[in-house]
């Protein structure tokens, strides 16, 4: 069965850094496609970066020089250091997997991802 639990978020001043964690069980994330998406309040939920098992990595622009996504094979995590946050960075944090290989030509489609978090709250105070 294939779960996936979010960690790491929580409140920093602008500026700051944050590190999330995506903990993963019930299958191996190196033989996966795997994200981080966000949903602010009254907002659609918007990707933040991806990867798949071939180490492609995608950025949404809004984010890119700042986050950065990887994995931890030994630990079967998937982790995203942001960095230099602002407030409008302030949302709650999904990791979503599905069990793939390549991200297809939208990176991005969230309908491609079948497996979901439950979230991370994630605040950032100017």
């Amino acid at each position: 069965q294939v779960q996936l639990v979010e960690s790491g978020g929580g409140s920093v001043e602008a500026g700051g850094p944050l590190r999330l964690s995506c903990a993963a069980s019930g299958y191996s994330v190196s033989r996966s496609c795997m994200g981080w998406f966000r949903q602010a309040p009254g907002k659609e939920r918007e990707a933040v970066a991806d990867m798949d098992s071939y180490n492609r990595r995608f950025y949404a622009e809004t984010v890119k020089g700042r986050f950065t996504i990887s994995q931890d094979n030994a630990k079967n995590t998937l982790d995203l250091q942001m960095n230099s946050l602002k407030p409008e960075d302030t949302a709650m944090y999904y990791c979503a997997a599905d069990l793939r290989h390549g991200l297809g030509q939208d990176p991005f489609a969230q309908t491609s991802f079948r497996y979901w978090g439950q979230g991370t709250q994630v605040t950032v105070s100017s």
